[in-house]
Order: structure tokens, then C-alpha cells, then sequence
């Protein structure tokens, strides 16, 4: 079984090269290694919205709220992501999806 970690840490320097491609191959695979491996999820998340891949992008984010459920700084980046989508795609769904990431963000950093 390949090492989770070490493909995120591959991936993370084909990203800083400028290899979107690569990485998001690089995080496919560790995240095939290990689905509950959230860094590599928020990680693809972001390379995901870099190549336009929306969708893809807001699933990976999704993902990382589902496995981290009372991390607050999650359901913030989930808003990210829907906001980034409404800039790339000017879809207006989206603005209420970021809208209600980040309340649900607020919520757990209030303790609820």
C-alpha cells in the first residue's frame, strides 16, 4: 500500500512547481491510499479549483467536512470553495451555499 503522506508531500512540491496536473495525480493516489486522509482532500480541493474543476473541487471540500465535522476552519474553506466556484462559473446557487458554510463555520466557533 503506497504511503498516504509521502504522495501528499510529493504533491504538494508539484504544485508549488507549477504542476497542477501532477499533483492532483499525486493526491488521487494517496487519497485512494487513504480516503479519511483529509489534508489530501482539502490539498485536491484546491488543485481541483485551480484547473476550473469546480465540482470536483466542492466534493474534496465536502469530503474534508464530513470527515472533520467540528473543525471550523473547514466548513470556512468549503465557503472559499463555493465562493471561488460563483467566481468561476457565475453561478448565484453557490453564494448561498458559501453563505451557509460559513454560518455552520461560526456555529462551531460560538461552541455549537
Amino acid at each position: 500500500m503506497s504511503d498516504p503522506i509521502a504522495l501528499y508531500d510529493e504533491a504538494d512540491k508539484l504544485k508549488a512547481a507549477g504542476d497542477l496536473e501532477g499533483a492532483a495525480a499525486k493526491l488521487t493516489e494517496a487519497i485512494a491510499a487513504d480516503d479519511s486522509y483529509a489534508l489530501a482532500h482539502s490539498a485536491m480541493a484546491v488543485v481541483q479549483q485551480k484547473l476550473g474543476a469546480h465540482d470536483k473541487a466542492i466534493q474534496h471540500a465536502q469530503r474534508v467536512c464530513e470527515l472533520e465535522p467540528k473543525d471550523a476552519f473547514s466548513y470556512t474553506a468549503l465557503s472559499v470553495t463555493y465562493q471561488r466556484a460563483y467566481a468561476g462559473t457565475g453561478d448565484t446557487s453557490f453564494i448561498q451555499m458559501a453563505e451557509d458554510a460559513m454560518a455552520k463555520s461560526r456555529m462551531i466557533e460560538a461552541g455549537g
